[in-house]
């Protein structure tokens, strides 16, 4: 579920609403890169929230903050910044028919900020990396990440995902995921712990925090979404080569392949929720 674009979202909303300082802010976007920077793409963006045009200096990440909140407006009271983590073929991650939308598509995440029925923007980052003079077997560290601004339609405003109901689904899709990930490894892996991997990934996300205003059952969907999705993503990297055609792989697979869907809605409610516990 961690990306910088749910990091900016949530706390940049609770730091608008009154329940987070902008350090909080600025220590939330610093696990992802130590250095930010925000541009304009074009000049209505530039127009609604204050980034010089057509100048395209970086600004840096206290910049970032400053332009949330000309976007957004003032008299706030409920959320204007909202998340998108589109899919091809999904419209509910829709952020318009713009260069926005294929640059989003293509980083995998965006930030809507709505101020009204017809005025928006979309922010987009992307990561930056030093070159590297000789050939390493680690990924390299992000030495920056740099956000775009496009300006957007404002569309409708996010559909509502009950959170409850997503709760649900989710635990019939953790019984689902075990399985699979079960039959999988029967088919021939010769991997003797891949719950311990499930573990490893799940390592590299527990260094975010969510706001103290999240609600308890949102953080709760939270981290059962991001464990079926660890589960996920061990699974398919521990299809047998050669066994793919096997009934046993393709019974997993086959359980597997709608939980990616059960895992975004899930995580889409609980981004919501916590988005809207800042302004109660």
């Amino acid at each position: 579920m961690w990306c910088p674009s749910v990091s900016l979202s949530v706390w940049a909303n609770a730091w608008l609403a009154g329940a987070a300082a902008p350090d909080d802010v600025l220590d939330a976007l610093s696990q992802w890169a130590p250095r930010h920077s925000v541009t304009a793409y074009d000049s209505v963006a530039a127009g609604r929230t204050g980034l010089p045009w057509p100048d395209l200096n970086d600004v840096g990440a206290v910049s970032l903050l400053q332009t949330a909140r000309t976007a957004a407006g003032t008299g706030l009271s409920a959320p204007a910044i909202g998340v998108a983590r589109p899919v091809p073929g999904d419209v509910r991650g829709r952020i318009g028919c713009t260069q926005c939308q294929r640059d989003a598509v293509t980083a995998g995440e965006a930030v809507r900020v709505r101020r009204d029925a017809s005025t928006a923007v979309g922010l987009v980052p992307e990561f930056e990396y030093d070159e590297l003079e000789d050939e390493s077997e680690f990924e390299p560290e992000p030495t920056s990440l740099s956000w775009t601004v496009y300006s957007v339609p404002a569309g409708a405003p996010a559909e509502y995902l009950d959170l409850g109901e997503a709760e649900y689904a989710l635990r019939a899709a953790v019984r689902s995921a075990a399985d699979a990930l079960g039959a999988i490894r029967a088919a021939g892996t010769d991997v003797a712990d891949p719950r311990g991997l499930v573990e490893q990934v799940l390592e590299g996300i527990r260094g975010h925090r969510v706001p103290d205003h999240a609600p308890s059952r949102a953080v709760r969907v939270l981290e059962n979404a991001a464990h079926i999705d660890a589960i996920i993503t061990v699974s398919s990297g521990l299809i047998p080569i050669g066994l793919q055609t096997s009934s046993e792989v393709q019974i997993a697979s086959d359980a597997l392949r709608p939980l990616s869907g059960v895992v975004r809605s899930a995580r889409m409610a609980a981004i919501s929720e916590i988005l809207y516990s800042a302004w109660r």
